[in-house]
Parts: C-alpha cells; sequence; structure tokens
C-alpha cells in the first residue's frame, strides 16, 4: 500500500513459540462459511502488555478504535498512488457474530475527487477523520497480529499493513498483502536510503490456500528486528536497522480492488472476514 503523501507510488514470523502460545488444537466455532480463529500471540521472551484487542463483538464497528477511510478524502477515500479501482465507503464495512467484513462490490460511483471509481469496498484504520485531525491510535514497535480470511476472487488486493502517523511514506511495513495470486502472501518494508530513494525489502510464504480459512498474520518490530509470522511461524526477518521504522505508525486493514490486475468481468463481488486484531507492547 502507500499513502498519500508519498512521493512515488509503492507497488507493493522462527522464534519458537511456546506450546501456550501456538494455536489452540480446538477454534471457537463461528459460522459455517467463515470458522473462528484459533490465537497465537507474541514470541515468549520478555513481558508483554495487550494495548488493542478488537474482537469485533456486537453489531457496528468502534469507530473510538476505527474510522473507515484515509485522511485524505471526504464522503469516502480511496489510495491513488497506486491506481486502485474502489472507491471505500463506510457501508462496505460491517460487524456482525465477532467479525469484521470488508465488501467490494462492482458499482461504478464518483468520488470526491470528481473521478469516476467502477467498484466500491470498505477498509480500517486507527487514524484520523480528516487531514487536520488526531489519529485515534498509533504505535511505536509491539507485536501486531490479526485473523484473516481473504477472498478468493481475482483482482483482489488484501492488506494489513501500517503507515506513519505523518501521513508520508517510506517508511511503511506491510504485515501481508496479496497482489496477484491467493495462494502466496507478500510481506515488506519500505524505507528511504541514504540518497534518499525509496527502498523496499520483500518476503514470501506459499503455496497455501489461503482463502479456504482464517490465517494468522503477525509482526515482531523492535528496534533492531522485524519479523513476520504467518500462523505463528516465522516467515522473514529483518535485522538492518537503517530499514526498521522508528516513528509511530497507524495500523490499516482494506480490501483494495485492481492492484496489479482489474478483476474479471465475472467477478462481481468480494468480501475479506477479520476475526480479531491484537497489539501488544512490551
Amino acid at each position: 500500500m502507500t499513502a498519500k503523501g508519498a512521493r512515488r507510488p509503492l507497488r507493493r514470523v522462527a522464534l519458537a513459540l511456546s506450546s501456550a502460545l501456538l494455536m489452540t488444537a480446538t477454534a471457537c466455532a463461528g459460522t459455517a462459511e467463515t470458522p473462528r480463529a484459533p490465537t497465537t500471540g507474541p514470541p515468549p521472551s520478555g513481558s508483554w502488555r495487550i494495548v488493542l484487542d478488537e474482537e469485533f463483538d456486537g453489531t457496528e464497528l468502534d469507530d473510538r478504535t476505527w474510522t473507515t477511510c484515509y485522511d485524505w478524502n471526504k464522503d469516502g477515500c480511496t489510495n491513488s498512488g497506486n491506481d486502485e479501482e474502489q472507491w471505500y465507503l463506510p457501508e462496505q464495512v460491517s460487524v456482525r457474530n465477532g467479525e469484521l467484513t470488508l465488501t467490494a462490490e462492482r458499482r461504478e460511483t464518483e468520488g470526491s475527487d470528481d473521478r469516476t471509481y467502477p467498484w466500491i469496498s470498505g477498509m480500517i484504520s486507527t487514524g484520523r477523520d480528516d487531514w487536520y485531525a488526531e489519529p485515534r491510535r498509533t504505535f511505536t514497535y509491539g507485536y501486531f497480529e490479526a485473523a484473516i480470511r481473504i477472498p478468493p476472487e481475482a483482482g483482489m488486493f488484501p492488506a494489513f499493513w501500517m503507515m506513519p502517523e505523518s501521513k508520508f511514506t517510506p517508511p511503511e511495513i506491510d504485515i501481508m498483502e496479496f497482489l496477484d495470486t491467493t495462494e502466496q502472501v507478500s510481506m515488506y518494508v519500505h524505507w528511504r536510503g541514504s540518497d534518499g530513494d525509496e527502498e523496499r525489502q520483500r518476503g514470501t510464504y506459499g503455496p497455501a490456500d489461503f482463502p479456504d480459512r482464517f490465517h494468522m498474520f503477525g509482526l515482531l518490530w523492535e528496534p533492531d528486528a522485524l519479523v513476520w509470522y504467518v500462523d505463528g511461524v516465522e516467515r522473514l526477518r529483518v535485522t538492518d536497522t537503517e530499514r526498521i521504522p522508528d516513528v509511530p505508525m497507524e495500523v490499516l486493514i482494506n480490501l483494495a480492488v485492481g492492484v496489479p490486475n482489474s478483476p474479471p468481468d465475472t467477478v462481481d463481488t468480494a468480501r475479506m472476514y477479520v476475526d480479531w486484531v491484537r497489539v501488544w507492547e512490551r
């Protein structure tokens, strides 16, 4: 993903976990279509406290924690840096049965930026309602994890990521992205090098049938390491401190459309489910 203030568009865990922190053998029951996800948690080293524990209980999104747009558009929003095809609207975000659902629909919509978008979709962020407001929640270091079930439809761009409170990227951390396949997750860190150019490092994990069930995507962010986890297992580690952000960052989850390819004509809707989102700090 990329922020509005980015100078150019971005194209976009084997610390052993103790048995108490591994996936539970029996997951809590949910709907037949979207079985509830088990839980992992932060690596066992050190002491941790949970500072964000979102279970999506009730029937409405908690607007004290989440907003449903980026802060640079009104009456909806999009991420123009990626040439995405969706206009995000609050009504595409729903909470029911302990899950968040982000729904993408093929519906031509004129955005407040005077462009016409072929799709509408949903997103959540701990950021602002508008450019001049304060973000709801930001974090500098910690362990971040969400249980997410991505849609199987082609042409979708689901992501769980972080961007700076400053609204300008890089830096940026992409905890998970699915670009041109649902069988391989991408993990990125973006930073600005000593020459001022944007740099990035990517890791991947797969193949796996990610739309088949919930998977847990986690990130350990510390001053000397970034460690990505999928289902409690380390998949990528970065230890070069030049590449590790040291600024407050917002948490975002979104279902973008059309990156890198548009959905085929046979696809008119897609849904992304989020069982929970949690953040721990030392």
